[in-house]
């Protein structure tokens, strides 16, 4: 009996939180949904009271609730999460450019976290921490069967607290050990200089709150240089995004007039929305931050570097660019992450994290599970691509959002290659990758921007071999996005 009235308790308790949350859809919705799944609703409940009165010792409520949205959020796809009050106030900290860790972008695959990108000066870049790379154990235990969250968790600390990451690398026989002390990581978001008299270097690591600001700072000080300067290159590699307010206000910075950036395709009508390089869509501020910029950035010839780290925000910026033909893109494919994840507060230090649309171009090309495609494919090394053809892709992620886009489904597969093809040449690659360095953007060894000049100058550039990566197939496309005004100045990408 009494394994029965907890039962229903918890079917009361799920009920009533699975209700609230509908008729919060169906505000949003009009009303267009299903009714609720009453039979599985029932089997949460039966599973909640069985885990009260059977388990090995008590659960808290609190605990088996929470952990209960936990999965089902994160069952959906690699980007949307339950944040609860740490992770929340951690995302918080990260969207201002700063944040206790060890730095770097990362997903979970197949059980455990692949690092996506390290951040530039952070603890896990000097150490030597590569894209691509999977992190086994952290203090010794096993990654395998954490959540991401979980996993995070371990890894951030206090300042100057130490952690121990157990890594794996496609070509090594064995894991290796690396012992890491957190920091506090604060991004520099814009960085510039003249790399050559007449071309100037201009690097967006991230896309913070503070990105516009930055940028006209630098923009500014690059002119005060050299007032008549004849290339500009962005660098926007291993950019892992940010907020979409910069990269509107990046693009509308070099574009002339009040062009498109990007639209906005998913279910709720709200998700359906186009955004242009006007003010109200990049800024809050009650004057244009763009507008103390010099005239001749809307026409100073640009080329704008990426690779397989640059993704969401980076990725819309070089989209929109390549579109209306402002800069010619080099480098190599880009991530791929082109959805909008959405923040819906649940109370007043929790929220999800929700993935509510998939991005495209001003031409209408879908970026997820593809990226951009350089105009200029350029490997990231002059001996080949050994350290992006390792890195982990959108599309390799388990679950990962389709691509969406019919035009693009019927681009050709890739040859297929044998296992033992494959592991000798990611054995190779690999081995290379480890004798080298972290790549110093912007310096006299940065390879890609060396190619970048030549470009310019008119001189010879050593091309990659390697063919861009097609998106999978996908069924039908989406709907053509509404006109309709937008304010997601929030969203986190």
């Amino acid at each position: 009996m009494k394994a029965k009235s907890i039962g229903l308790i918890g079917f009361g308790v799920v009920a009533g939180f699975a209700a609230s949350l509908q008729v919060t859809a169906l505000a949003q919705r009009g009303g267009d949904l299903q009714p609720l799944p009453l039979d599985e609703l029932r089997q949460l409940a039966d599973v909640y009271g069985l885990i009260k009165t059977d388990y090995v010792e008590p659960v808290e409520d609190k605990k088996l609730l929470s952990q209960a949205i936990t999965g089902m959020v994160a069952s959906l796809d690699p980007h949307s999460a339950y944040l609860d009050k740490k992770s929340y106030r951690e995302m918080q900290e990260s969207m201002q450019g700063r944040f206790v860790g060890l730095g770097i972008e990362v997903a979970m695959e197949d059980g455990y976290v692949k690092i996506i990108t390290p951040m530039e000066d952070s603890p896990a870049f000097r150490a030597g921490i590569k894209a691509g790379d999977v992190i086994t154990r952290i203090d010794n235990v096993p990654v395998k069967g954490m959540s991401l969250d979980d996993a995070i968790k371990r890894m951030r600390g206090e300042p100057k607290s130490k952690v121990v990451l157990t890594i794996a690398r496609k070509g090594d026989d064995q894991p290796w050990v690396l012992p890491l002390t957190r920091e506090e990581i604060r991004v520099q978001s814009v960085k510039a200089k003249m790399v050559e008299p007449g071309y100037a270097w201009l690097r967006i690591s991230q896309f913070q709150e503070n990105t516009l600001p930055d940028l006209v700072k630098q923009v500014n000080a690059l002119y005060a240089q050299d007032p008549r300067i004849k290339g500009l290159v962005l660098d926007l590699r291993n950019d892992p995004g940010g907020l979409l307010p910069g990269a509107i206000g990046v693009s509308a910075a070099f574009l002339p007039g009040d062009k498109k950036i990007v639209s906005t395709a998913g279910q709720l009508p709200g998700s359906n929305q186009e955004f242009y390089g006007r003010r109200e869509f990049y800024s809050r501020a009650s004057g244009d931050p763009l507008a103390r910029l010099p005239a001749a950035l809307k026409t100073v010839p640009m080329i704008v570097l990426v690779n397989g780290g640059s993704a969401s925000a980076s990725e819309i910026v070089a989209g929109a660019l390549q579109d209306y033909k402002r800069a010619t893109i080099l480098g190599t494919q880009t991530f791929g992450k082109g959805s909008v994840q959405t923040l819906r507060q649940l109370s007043p230090d929790t929220a999800v994290k929700l993935t509510t649309a998939r991005y495209f171009t001003p031409n209408g090309r879908a970026i997820q599970a593809k990226g951009i495609i350089p105009d200029v494919m350029v490997d990231e090394t002059a001996d080949g691509d050994g350290l992006n053809s390792l890195r982990v892709r959108e599309s390799d992620l388990v679950k990962h959002l389709a691509n969406g886009s019919v035009k693009d489904a019927k681009e050709a597969a890739p040859p297929v290659k044998t296992l033992d093809a494959i592991d000798a040449e990611h054995a190779t690659r690999a081995a290379a990758a480890r004798k080298r360095k972290p790549l110093d953007f912007g310096s006299k060894d940065d390879f890609q921007l060396q190619q970048a000049l030549n470009r310019f100058k008119g001189l010879p550039v050593k091309l990659s071999s390697a063919e861009p990566r097609p998106d999978k197939p996908e069924p039908k496309a989406l709907a053509k996005p509404d006109t309709r005004p937008a304010d997601i100045k929030g969203e986190r990408k």
